[in-house]
């Protein structure tokens, strides 16, 4: 039996901080999705065309990673982690839900 580690999340007080501090902050939500609501400083690269992108994310910086509610940058934080080897990215619990729910700034439109 193998055992998994837990994916890396963190809470939106958490992410900010880790964005203040240089983080790179990618939303893999859909463009349809993005154009409704989006997190400030957010850059844009959806799930649906991961394979055109993941091998361009940095290494050498951490990597926080939300969606909706935190589902899909779940997942794809896992699989970044095992299947590509980063260790350096963090999934936003909770997605772009959470942040908004804490107050914190969301772009609309």
């Amino acid at each position: 039996m193998t055992l998994v580690s837990p994916i890396p999340s963190v809470d939106p007080t958490e992410a900010r901080a880790l964005i203040d501090d240089g983080a790179l902050l990618v939303d893999v939500r859909e463009p349809n999705e993005w154009n409704m609501a989006r997190i400030p400083g957010a850059e844009l690269m959806p799930m649906s065309n991961v394979q055109e992108w993941w091998q361009d994310l940095p290494r050498d910086r951490d990597i926080v990673l939300q969606c909706q509610t935190g589902n899909r940058s779940g997942s794809l934080t896992e699989a970044l982690m095992h299947q590509a080897g980063f260790d350096n990215v963090y999934n936003l619990a909770g997605g772009i839900v959470a942040w908004a729910r804490t107050g914190l700034e969301i772009e609309t439109g």
